[in-house]
């Protein structure tokens, strides 16, 4: 235990080198964390551009504001580099890869598998690696353990193994890197410590579980979770549309019991990089015990088919004024996957934008925040400005992600129509506007019968 003791000293005692492998969502906050807390921190990436723009202190990650970067970015308390050699000098590598669906939506781990490569010819004995990035249970144990003993390494002397799931939530303002506690589980005992040691530093509260892969079920229990239940309410406010009834006054008085019931909200649909794909390699990793999640599937379909359930009730509101989904002008508000960030990464705006194109309509959007998007087939979109005037001049507005940045009163007053998906213009009574739940609005002086 004497060289893990060593290297849990040199976590406590700050005088370890981190090194991060993947600056995106994940990887930067903690980098940076690392680096505040007066640890020497290495940031490994493929992108020499990306390096540059790290090093001269500019910041593509709305989390992270570029004067915040800056600040360990001029005092080298944060280098980022592609020079995979630098590994050597590391203590602790900790891996923040993307891990997405392949085509026919199956884990692709290849980033994975790619990053241990570089750890294995690069590392330096006792040595901590950490695995943050979504995975199915076993991945550390199945993609790390072997390659790196291989190297004649032994595991609990010369080199620890832990995973310690990213918890990363963009654009929270209440709960960031530092005070979202933090689940680590090692291989061994000695991999649990070592990893305990790490995360202590930067990390208010640090939960040890079992083993690496309670750890790993742990984050798709998680997200699991979210997405079925975000399913069920997607369910349930579709049935509401049949029945006439508002379903967010329903959510709002269920939500007054105090116990037995959490509350969650119907949208266009899920997006982020976690609870559209968690659940995936959840159900993938079950197969192979021969189990099949029901729930899980379920929840998948249900979530997937709201963006053209959205589309359908574009159709119908427009039904109602005489005009087809076909030439039809149509805005679509926000294109972020949720509100007052940036991320794109499996929006449901995408699909929503596409099928509506594919239909007929003449589709545009309005969000300051994510100004532009590839869609199918290779083209790209950009935002128009935002300019409430301008919206009088389509036949229907989309809310499908109104960040507070938007004003909401002068949407009405410009728009002719807007379909809310998100309940938010609850607090304005207008005549324009058609919601879930509602059985009538009018237009003018006439009186349209909907289900929306």
């Amino acid at each position: 235990m004497q060289a893990v003791e060593t290297l849990i000293n040199k976590f406590e005692n700050k005088e370890a080198t981190i090194a991060v492998m993947g600056l995106g969502y994940v990887g930067l906050p903690l980098a940076v964390l690392f680096a505040e807390k007066k640890m020497n921190v290495i940031g490994f990436e493929l992108s020499e551009n990306k390096v540059g723009l790290i090093n001269a202190g500019i910041s593509d990650i709305m989390d992270i504001p570029s004067e915040r970067l800056k600040q360990v970015t001029a005092n080298e308390r944060l280098v980022a580099t592609t020079d995979a050699s630098e590994l050597y000098e590391a203590d602790a590598i900790i891996i923040c890869v993307p891990t997405p669906l392949t085509a026919s939506y199956e884990p692709d781990i290849s980033y994975i598998t790619h990053a241990v490569e570089i750890i294995r010819q690069h590392m330096s004995p006792n040595t901590l690696i950490v695995l943050e990035s979504t995975t199915y249970p076993g991945t550390s144990r199945e993609l790390l353990l072997a390659p790196i003993a291989a190297n004649n390494y032994t595991l609990g002397e010369d080199f620890y193994i832990c995973y310690s799931p990213e918890r990363v939530d963009p654009g929270n303002k209440n709960y960031q890197t530092e005070n979202t506690p933090k689940v680590v589980g090692g291989i061994d005992e000695a991999s649990t410590k070592a990893g305990l040691a790490l995360y202590e530093t930067v990390i208010q509260q640090v939960v040890p579980v079992a083993s690496t892969e309670v750890a790993e079920m742990s984050k798709l229990l998680e997200n699991t979770f979210r997405s079925i239940n975000i399913a069920f309410i997607n369910e349930m406010a579709m049935l509401c549309d049949k029945m006439g009834i508002d379903i967010w006054e329903t959510i709002e008085a269920s939500s007054t019991k105090p116990f037995g019931f959490m509350r969650f909200n119907p949208g266009p649909g899920i997006g982020g990089h976690c609870i559209p794909l968690d659940p995936i390699y959840l159900s993938w990793k079950a197969k192979e015990a021969n189990f099949f999640s029901r729930f899980i599937e379920l929840a998948q379909e249900t979530n997937s088919q709201m963006p053209e359930y959205i589309v359908h009730k574009a159709a119908t509101a427009l039904n109602t004024v005489k005009k087809s989904l076909n030439g039809s002008n149509i805005l679509l508000i926000g294109m972020a996957y949720k509100e007052n960030i940036d991320d794109l990464r499996e929006s449901p705006s995408i699909p929503i934008f596409e099928s509506l194109q594919a239909q007929g309509a003449i589709v545009s959007f309005c969000d300051p925040l994510a100004t532009d998007f590839r869609s199918k087939d290779g083209a790209t979109h950009h935002t128009i400005p935002l300019d409430y005037a301008q919206m009088a001049h389509y036949d229907l507005v989309i809310t499908l992600t109104c960040h507070d940045l938007f004003e909401k009163d002068k949407m009405v007053e410009h728009s002719r129509l807007i379909l809310d998906t998100k309940n938010a213009f609850d607090h304005i009574d207008s005549r324009k506007i058609v919601r879930f739940g509602d059985t009538t609005f009018q237009i003018g002086n006439k009186t349209a019968h909907v289900s929306i």
